[in-house]
């Protein structure tokens, strides 16, 4: 009994010490950006970014928790220590490089306008228009930036401004490819007006995971897992799921 007993004791320290070796990361996110991520029907955070970090948490046995919040706050959470990193359809611009620093990008980018059908016949028709965007986003910065003859109208998320578009209170919204083609999915009444856009400065670098300053453990071990999810193939299924 006493041997039992102490194969028992042995087993339940050995469990004990696996479960307190495996890494949490904590991941910050703004869920109201479908495919990338989004709240589904059970009140729980899915998406393409969400079902990418679990591959690549379990690749280096880690578990991956998910927190909703403003898109604008997400990097002050990440210097305050409040989470080890954010995903949420982040481009890799040299000024957020600034403030974070970032994995490989996971996901090539690029972004265009869309408007209601038969109202906005080109981009040069945006002039003086106001354009809704999410505030803190380099779709934002692109607009006041690059095209100062339009007026951005800033929102926390982008669902509201696309009932504003389709109510008429905004004439277009500038926003991802790959969301605004969700959107379209949804709302026939919408069509893309112009070129995408893929300025380096802005766009077109890709998606990536922020980590904070100078953590170099973690930006490494998100890189090897990234690499590997993409090697063995659960990159393309991911993909496949949420944008074919």
């Amino acid at each position: 009994m006493k041997k039992i007993l102490f194969a028992a004791l042995l087993t339940s320290i050995t469990l004990s010490a696996t479960a307190a070796e495996k890494e949490t990361i904590r991941f910050a996110t703004e869920a109201t950006y479908p495919p990338f991520e989004m709240i589904d029907a059970n009140n729980q955070i899915v998406g393409f970014d969400v079902d990418l970090a679990n591959a690549m948490c379990a690749k280096i046995n880690a578990d991956c928790t998910f927190t909703n919040q403003s898109f604008d706050s997400l990097i002050p959470s990440l210097k305050f220590r409040r989470f080890e990193a954010l995903m949420a359809g982040i481009d890799i611009t040299p000024e957020r490089q600034k403030q974070v620093d970032f994995t490989d990008s996971y996901y090539d980018n690029s972004a265009v306008f869309i408007t209601v059908k038969g109202k906005i016949s080109d981009v040069a028709s945006l002039k003086g228009k106001q354009i809704g965007v999410q505030n803190g986003t380099t779709h934002q910065k692109f607009i006041n930036e690059q095209h100062k003859e339009m007026k951005t109208v800033p929102y926390d998320s982008y669902q509201n401004a696309v009932l504003d578009l389709k109510n008429g209170r905004i004439e277009a919204i500038f926003g991802d490819t790959a969301v605004v083609n969700e959107w379209l999915k949804k709302n026939p009444e919408l069509g893309i007006v112009g070129d995408k856009v893929a300025d380096p400065n802005y766009f077109g670098t890709g998606l990536a995971i922020a980590v904070r300053k100078g953590n170099a453990d973690l930006q490494d071990k998100l890189n090897k897992a990234l690499a590997e999810v993409k090697a063995d193939g659960t990159y393309d299924v991911i993909y496949k799921k949420w944008f074919e």
